[in-house]
């Protein structure tokens, strides 16, 4: 038995690492948007932060209507209440984020 999981990601839209890696104690998916795609809904949450990474291109993140700059290599934390929507910028291939969420007590996504 190995004491690691590896995958590769796949070209769709969204990856959820929690059961293609088995993970134990985290919440984490990798989102890629299409050049000039964007999330398509304002979401929050209920109780726990958000972390996103950005892994590959630019774009921005709105955040309870302020807009912000992405791109490779930034990492945003965004209180559970904070409403956010990322855009991939038109220029780039694509926009890659990480997020992750966890309850403490679940240690499932919220």
């Amino acid at each position: 038995m190995n004491n690691y999981s590896k995958i590769s990601l796949s070209e769709n839209g969204r990856t959820e690492l929690h059961d293609a890696l088995s993970l134990t104690g985290a919440e984490i998916s990798v989102n890629s948007l299409p050049a000039g795609a964007s999330v398509p809904f304002v979401h929050v949450h209920r109780q726990n932060e958000e972390i996103y990474a950005v892994l590959e291109g630019k774009g921005k993140a709105e955040i309870d209507g302020e807009s912000i700059e992405i791109k490779a290599g930034v990492w945003v934390r965004i209180e559970p209440k904070a409403q956010r929507r990322f855009f991939a910028d038109h220029d780039r291939p694509r926009l890659l984020l990480g997020g992750r969420r966890i309850d403490k007590k679940t240690q499932r996504e919220l």
